[in-house]
């Protein structure tokens, strides 16, 4: 998959969602059938309507477009540069589910909410 695959067009904003953990942001159709490029190894959020409700919000403040997060000092301030290029929201509103937060605590994966 080409990294073009994960900007999202003009005509879809008002569909977008943010995943809760590491930020990107696409359609609530492109998390169904794809689930996060991130974080689909635990969130599971492919086919499955209850995980995309409550691990990713409608709720998010200003984006940031990463072309090269490898190479950009603005994901390395965001805590992005090991994730594949995209469309990223700055600030998610929302909680995690506890079993999720749970979960990230076994997987030693770090979560600031």
């Amino acid at each position: 998959m080409s990294t073009s695959a994960n900007f999202v067009p003009p005509s879809h904003q008002r569909y977008l969602r943010a995943c809760m953990v590491c930020s990107i942001v696409m359609t609530y159709s492109r998390f169904r059938d794809e689930g996060c490029p991130n974080c689909e190894e635990f969130l599971h959020l492919q086919n499955s309507q209850d995980q995309i409700e409550s691990c990713t919000s409608q709720v998010f403040e200003g984006v940031i477009t990463l072309a090269n997060p490898a190479r950009s000092w603005v994901a390395k301030w965001q805590r992005l540069d090991g994730y594949v290029g995209g469309v990223y929201a700055l600030k998610v509103s929302g909680q995690l589910p506890d079993e999720v937060r749970a979960t990230l605590e076994e997987e030693r994966i770090q979560y600031i909410p």
